[in-house]
C-alpha cells in the first residue's frame, strides 16, 4: 500500500486514454516511416531487393495470416536450423463446408467405457432374469424357502381354526345338553 494510505494514480492526476483513431494514425505514421528509411536503403542496394521487400511488408492486404511467420525475418541460428516443434504450429480453423459430418467421430476413452459399462450392466440383467447368476439362483433359493414357510403356516393356521371350530361346536353340543337338564 502506498504511501498515506491512498490507492491510485500519481498525486491526483486524471488519467487520460488514447482513442482508437489515434492508435491507428500513429500506426499509419510508424509505417510511412519505415518505408521511406527502406527506400532510402533500398536506392543504393538495387531495385531487385526493392520488389521483395514491398511484397515482405506486413501492410500489404494480399498476404493470410499462416503467412506471417515464414515471411518474418528469421533471427540468430533460426535461418540455419529448421525446427520442427509441433507446439509452434498455428491452428488452422476449418470452414463448415470442409466438415465432414458423414465420417464417424471418435469417442474418448471414458465415453468408450461408459458404454462398455452400460452394455455389461444390460448382460448381466438379461442373465439374472433368465436366472443365470449367482446373485439370481441365490434370490430363487431364497424364494422357495419362503414359500414352502408360507405353506407350511398356511396349513397349521388352518388345522388350528378347524381344531377351533371343533372345540366350539363341543362346548356347543354340551351347553346344549346342561341347558336340557336343567328345565
Amino acid at each position: 500500500m502506498p504511501k498515506g494510505g491512498r490507492k491510485g494514480g500519481h498525486k491526483g492526476r486524471m488519467r487520460t486514454y488514447t482513442s482508437p483513431e489515434e492508435i491507428d494514425a500513429q500506426m499509419k505514421a510508424e509505417k510511412e516511416r519505415k518505408k521511406h528509411e527502406q527506400e532510402e536503403g533500398e536506392d543504393d542496394e538495387g531495385a531487385a531487393k526493392k520488389d521483395e521487400s514491398e511484397e515482405k511488408q506486413p501492410g500489404s492486404g494480399s498476404e493470410d495470416s499462416d503467412d506471417d511467420d515464414s515471411d518474418r525475418k528469421k533471427t540468430g541460428v533460426e535461418g540455419l536450423i529448421e525446427i520442427e516443434n509441433p507446439n509452434r504450429v498455428a491452428q488452422k480453423s476449418k470452414k463448415v463446408t470442409q466438415i465432414e459430418l458423414d465420417e464417424p467421430r471418435q469417442l474418448s476413452r471414458r465415453e468408450r467405457e461408459e458404454i462398455e459399462k452400460q452394455k455389461a450392466k444390460e448382460r448381466y440383467m438379461k442373465m439374472h432374469l433368465a436366472g443365470k447368476t449367482d446373485q439370481a439362483k441365490a434370490d430363487l433359493a431364497r424364494l422357495a424357502i419362503i414359500r414352502k414357510q408360507r405353506e407350511e403356516a398356511a396349513k397349521k393356521k388352518e388345522e388350528e381354526k378347524k381344531a377351533k371350530e371343533a372345540a366350539v361346536a363341543a362346548a356347543a353340543a354340551a351347553r346344549g345338553i346342561n341347558s336340557l337338564s336343567l328345565k
